[in-house]
């Protein structure tokens, strides 16, 4: 057995040391993580990943250079069948492990907690080998298993019991388990793919599911129209909605566990004149707190945003689409400022994930509770930094831009194109210009791209239409684009990127809001003091071959081109 000796304790404080000596984590940081692990008893490097300070696959490789193993990267690694023989898929997940290889008699296995010798044992005891670990992350081994083991049916077979359990020809004892599996199976499917939305649509004659992945619509499964009552029938009982009801437009959710990442599902019941379309967006609570170094902002904006973030008051925004990350950053900042000398209380519609030290009051308009009359209860709990979800009105824009002034820093998101054009939306509110320019501080614009997959990138020539929009200086050079492959289901695109735009509010833009000076007059400042624009951030993300030309000005417009 090749695997490493686990200490009494030490594994969990060496692990906070090599992190903070790798410069993966800060003392404070660290700190903050340790309370929150005496507070839950959670594994340090549980809350750690949780709390979005590292990746999982950062932490399992920390792990598995502490215990003197390799780290694997499971992504486009290709299992022998003579390995997976070896040890039986229920084993596999149970245990969470992965064989890997088989070399001579050596077997070689990967393992998300190196240190379980009783899972190590029990391997070595049923597979009669001696066995080899390697480290690799939790949630990259659920995906390996499921792609290399496959489902036990396929959803054909589903589709069929589902069907046989509706006309009330089903043998099964438990005639709704059918329905169960297949949207089981259904739920699986959008995880793994990684969409954030599933619309399961009925039709005339069928039922059609399609998938958002980064932020595109893709086909799923058509289903037949016999079992179309009892699949939304299935979702309305987990949204926990009324089941009765098919008239009127319905709202729930629910949670939804995939290994150990949680989603928080919301569902969302429109009746149409085929039934009831159902939409769910599935919310991943291990991604929506990151490091603010992990969100992709080019240097000159992540030192300005931290320099506003450290100030002891004042407006912090952050604007862009719904869907485009605004939330994410907004935890993340946060979470880069969270620490037990501070008291940070939100106002949130929902809230979507619990923050250690953190007071989070949910908004209930029903019960009367605002994002207005929340802020003004808050302001009465003796907060330093105060996180509204969103400024919606006059009376929550004027209460934000007062706390700003009396003390406390304010973080909010507002829906506007570019941070600049957030100036007239608040004065559209009733905030006057010296109020804007006692309180506001920055704000940060953002949007997300489509990402190249990188297993499949390659030169490609950009559409012709394309370049006619750039400054002939911006054409030549090579750029790059996913040419399709497995890994990324043939289309080219893995995962999104955020481009970002920050607006600093220095003395001299502060002067000009308060004089009520144009947007082209501050816009020119800014850029005079270095602003940027989510089309420069775009572009070069496409001159590094990160995404391709034509989804940098999609995005952005080509607003400067």
């Amino acid at each position: 057995m090749s695997s490493p000796t686990p200490g009494q304790g030490a594994p969990r404080k060496l692990l906070g040391e090599r992190l903070v000596a790798a410069g993966l984590l800060t003392e404070r940081q660290l700190e903050l993580a340790v309370r929150e692990q005496k507070r839950t008893g959670v594994m340090l490097g549980e809350i750690i990943t949780q709390l979005g300070l590292v990746t999982p696959q950062m932490l399992s490789a920390v792990l598995a250079e502490q215990g003197g193993v390799r780290y694997v990267d499971l992504g486009d690694l290709d299992i022998p069948p003579a390995a997976l023989a070896l040890v039986p898929e229920e084993m596999a997940r149970r245990l969470n492990v992965v064989p890997l290889s088989l070399e001579g008699d050596v077997l070689t296995l990967a393992m998300a907690n190196i240190y379980d010798i009783e899972a190590l044992g029990e391997v070595e005891a049923y597979t009669r080998r001696p066995v080899e670990v390697s480290g690799a992350a939790e949630e990259d081994i659920h995906v390996k298993i499921n792609e290399a083991y496959g489902e036990r049916k396929t959803l054909e077979e589903l589709i069929e019991e589902a069907i046989q359990a509706s006309l009330g020809t089903s043998r099964d004892p438990e005639a709704e388990l059918p329905v169960v599996r297949l949207v089981d199976q259904i739920l699986l499917k959008a995880v793994r793919d990684r969409a954030t939305d599933l619309h399961v649509q009925p039709g005339p004659r069928t039922v059609l599911t399609r998938y958002r992945v980064d932020g595109t619509l893709h086909q799923g499964p058509s289903l037949p129209k016999a079992v179309q009552a009892a699949i939304v029938a299935r979702f309305k009982i987990l949204a926990e909605v009324n089941l009765a009801e098919n008239r009127l437009p319905q709202d729930g959710k629910f949670q939804f566990t995939y290994g150990k990442r949680h989603f928080d599902v919301r569902a969302s019941f429109l009746p149409n004149n085929h039934g009831e379309k159902v939409v769910l967006r599935f919310l991943d609570k291990t991604k929506l707190v990151m490091g603010l170094d992990q969100l992709g902002m080019p240097d000159a904006i992540y030192e300005r945003f931290t320099k506003i973030l450290a100030l002891p008051h004042g407006v912090i925004l952050v604007t862009g689409p719904t869907g485009s990350g605004k939330t994410t950053t907004l935890y993340s900042a946060l979470n880069s400022i969270n620490g037990s000398d501070r008291c940070i209380v939100t106002v949130e519609d929902p809230v979507e994930y619990e923050l250690p030290l953190i007071t989070q009051v949910q908004v209930n308009v029903k019960a009367g509770l605002t994002f207005a009359a929340g802020l003004r209860s808050i302001l009465r709990q003796d907060p330093d930094i105060i996180l509204i979800g969103e400024i919606r009105d006059r009376d929550t824009a004027e209460i934000a831009m007062r706390a700003a002034m009396t003390g406390h820093l304010v973080l909010s998101t507002l829906h506007t194109n570019d941070p600049v054009g957030s100036i007239p939306r608040l004065k559209d509110m009733g905030v006057s210009n010296l109020e804007l320019a006692a309180s506001l501080q920055g704000v940060l614009a953002q949007r997300l791209v489509r990402a190249n997959c990188q297993a499949c990138s390659e030169p490609y020539a950009p559409e012709p239409e394309a370049l006619t929009l750039l400054k002939p200086e911006q054409r030549t050079g090579q750029w790059e684009k996913g040419r399709g492959c497995e890994i990324c289901g043939q289309t080219g695109i893995r995962g999104r990127r955020p481009i970002h735009d920050l607006l600093f509010v220095s003395p001299a833009i502060r002067e000009l809001i308060a004089k009520g000076a144009g947007l082209g007059e501050i816009e020119a400042q800014a850029r005079a003091e270095g602003k940027t624009s989510l089309f420069e951030h775009a572009f070069n993300l496409a001159r590094k071959g990160l995404i391709t030309l034509e989804e940098a000005l999609r995005v952005s417009m080509a607003e400067e081109a």
